[in-house]
C-alpha cells in the first residue's frame, strides 16, 4: 500500500503537482484522506508489526530456503525487523494522533541524521561508508530484480503461465525502480559527506523530486514512479506466493 501510494504521488509531481510529498508520510496523509482512512491506517500499521512479527521468528528460527538458518539470513532477518518495528511505530503514532513521528518529512530526517553523523569524530567518513553502502545496496536490489532472483522465494508451481509473467513485470519492473532511487539517495550522502554539507542529503521526497530535473526531464520521474507502483503490485504477489 505505501509504495503504491508513494508510487501515485510521485506520478502527480510529475505532471506538475509540487505540493504533493512523495515519501511516507505523505502516503500516510493521502491514505487517511480516503473513506475509511483512520480503519485503513490502523491496518496498515498492524500488518507492518506482523511483517516485524515474521522478521523476528525469521531471525530466531531462520526462514525457507536451504541457508534459511545461516547466521547471515539471521542477521539480516534482524535487521528487517528493526526497521519495520520503526515502520510500524510510525504508522501508528500517525493513526493515533495524526502528526508525524520521528522529526516529520523523509528529507529532514535525512538532513537531521546527516547533521548529527558528521559532527561525530570521523563522521565524514562514517556518512560516505552508509552512502557507498546505500549505493551497493541499490545496485544489489536493482540486478537481483533483473535476474528475477526473487524466483526462489515465490510457489511457481502455483501460478499459471500468465500470472508468473505479470509477476515478472512488477517484479523487475518495480524491483529496477527501487534499486535506482536506493542508488540515487545513497549518491546524495556521499556528496553530502565529501561537501561536509548535510543539506545535500536528501530523503525520498527529494530524491525523487531529483529524477525530474535531469535531462529527460520529468519522464525519467514518470517511468520511476510507474516503477515503484509496480513493486507495490509485486508486494501483493510476495504476500500470495511466498514461501514461509
Amino acid at each position: 500500500m505505501i509504495y503504491l501510494l508513494v508510487g501515485a504521488l510521485a506520478l502527480q509531481i510529475a505532471f506538475g503537482d509540487t505540493g504533493a510529498q512523495a515519501d511516507r508520510g505523505g502516503a500516510l496523509q493521502e491514505l487517511a484522506r480516503k473513506p475509511f482512512g483512520a480503519v485503513m491506517l490502523w491496518a496498515l500499521g498492524i500488518g507492518l508489526v506482523g511483517m516485524a512479527l515474521w522478521r523476528l521468528s525469521e531471525a530466531l528460527f531462520g526462514s525457507a530456503g536451504k541457508d534459511g538458518r545461516s547466521a547471515r539470513k539471521r542477521l539480516l532477518a534482524a535487521v528487517r525487523c528493526g526497521f519495520y518495528v520503526f515502520v510500524a511505530y510510525s504508522v501508528l503514532t500517525f493513526a493515533a494522533t495524526r502528526q508525524q513521528s520521528g522529526g516529520g518529512s523523509s528529507d529532514k530526517q535525512s538532513r537531521d541524521a546527516t547533521a548529527r553523523a558528521l559532527e561525530l569524530p570521523g563522521g565524514q567518513w562514517l556518512v560516505g561508508a552508509a552512502g557507498v553502502g546505500i549505493v551497493v545496496a541499490g545496485g544489489w536490489i536493482g540486478v537481483r530484480a533483473v535476474l528475477r532472483k526473487y524466483h526462489d522465494h515465490l510457489r511457481l508451481d502455483r501460478m499459471s503461465r500468465r500470472t508468473r509473467q505479470a509477476v515478472d513485470v512488477t517484479g523487475v519492473g518495480g524491483g529496477t525502480a527501487r534499486g535506482l532511487v536506493f542508488a540515487a539517495a545513497g549518491v546524495f550522502a556521499v556528496r553530502a559527506a565529501v561537501d561536509y554539507e548535510p543539506d545535500q542529503a536528501k530523503g525520498l521526497d527529494d530524491t525523487l523530486r531529483t529524477f525530474a530535473d535531469t535531462p529527460l526531464g520529468p519522464w525519467l520521474l514518470v517511468c520511476v514512479a510507474a516503477g515503484l507502483v509496480l513493486f507495490g503490485l509485486f508486494s501483493f504477489a510476495l504476500a500470495r506466493w511466498r514461501r514461509v
